[in-house]
């Protein structure tokens, strides 16, 4: 049982519905959707100091938020979150009453005239969750989730590599610098901050880094602390937990080439355009093909039985005819990533790795080609 919940036998709380269900859309983001552990598909009810604390977790994050309402007693139970928070959402009255009794073993709900009641767990079977009485340090929100933005899709969905579904966060002094690789790209940024950052070097799951940008949303700050094996981190009064993959993180320093034979900077926008309709006829693995000739890029795209696309435009290159072939989807990725008008595209030869840099964000997406026949 966790050691910050306190022994009771009754809970009632009345509150807003839109409070709720804004808190329970939150919070449910960290239900676990795989139902090995029924506990784990639960939401964790309880009453600390007046608000309704509401928790979550698939053992690899957890959310929790509170909200005013009116309380009275000090039960803890845990409630079937989807059910909860779909239910929530579509009650008739503007506000709600939850009611528990250990005894029951059910949750009550009732708002206006309807009232339902809802099968519960134990919350003796919760997870014990990270606590939150950590030294915190403030990090400027926009920079983190700009980072975050950048990095975060190159991480590997792949979970029988695990250190490569997490993306390496560290600081070193008013810099942070986040890199991740699926071992067919990597994006590296490096981030300026007002003031030095904590004392963290670790591999962070890219999912709780995604919660966490949408956790953060106009928020001015982020805070953020460490408690043994887990990041805790802070934004617009909701607290977010991830564990840390351990494990080795590629030298991403080493995987980024010193030189390379071909320089362009050309228009983002408009090579980006061309890319996602060329991109549109690269289906079933099919790569996107670039030829580099004088003063000319051309796109091209074939998937048979779905058709071919073409499209030239200008680009400022004079060395000897280049054709190399790319993952669209990659691509399109690295190309999104960037906010300046003006990229670097960095090239070796047909089968080495590409590169598309933006200097002046202190961002670099490393992409590896697909060989191409003929």
């Amino acid at each position: 049982m966790n050691t910050d919940m306190a022994a009771g036998t009754a809970l009632r709380i009345a509150c807003s519905k839109a409070d709720l269900a804004a808190s329970l859309g939150i919070v449910s983001r960290a239900v676990s959707t795989r139902g090995a552990v029924q506990v784990l598909g639960g939401i964790l009810l309880q009453a600390v100091e007046g608000r309704l604390s509401l928790a979550a977790t698939d053992m690899e994050i957890s959310i929790r938020a509170s909200l005013a309402g009116e309380t009275e007693g000090d039960a803890s139970v845990v409630v079937p979150g989807r059910l909860l928070t779909d239910l929530v959402r579509l009650l008739p009255d503007d506000s709600v009453t939850l009611a528990y009794d250990e005894g029951d073993g059910v949750l009550g709900v009732t708002s206006g005239s309807h009232s339902s009641r809802l099968n519960v767990y134990s919350a003796e079977d919760f997870p014990r969750l990270p606590p939150l009485d950590v030294p915190l340090q403030t990090i400027d929100a926009p920079a983190l989730l700009a980072t975050i933005e950048k990095v975060g899709r190159a991480a590997s969905r792949d979970e029988s590599r695990p250190v490569l579904t997490g993306v390496l966060v560290r600081f070193e002094g008013d810099k942070l610098i986040m890199a991740a690789t699926d071992s067919y790209r990597l994006a590296v940024k490096e981030t300026s901050l007002e003031t030095a950052g904590p004392d963290l070097d670790a591999i962070i799951p890219a999912r709780a880094l995604q919660e966490l940008a949408r956790l953060a949303a106009g928020a001015e700050e982020v805070r953020l602390g460490v408690h043994e094996n887990h990041v805790i981190f802070s934004a617009n009064d909701v607290w977010l937990t991830s564990r840390r993959i351990d494990g080795q993180f590629p030298n991403y320093k080493q995987l980024l080439p010193e030189t390379f034979e071909v320089e362009i900077a050309t228009p983002r926008a408009a090579l980006l355009d061309v890319v996602r309709r060329a991109g549109l006829m690269a289906q079933r693995n099919a790569p996107l093909r670039l030829r580099f000739a004088e003063g000319e890029l051309t796109v091209s795209a074939q998937t048979q039985d779905v058709g071919e696309a073409t499209e030239s435009l200008p680009i400022d290159y004079a060395g000897e005819e280049l054709e190399i072939g790319f993952n669209p989807d990659f691509l399109r990725d690295g190309l999104e990533a960037v906010a300046d008008d003006t990229i670097q595209l960095k090239l070796i030869n047909r089968l080495r790795p590409g590169l598309i840099a933006a200097p002046d964000e202190s961002f670099w997406y490393l992409i590896m080609p697909i060989r191409l026949a003929g």
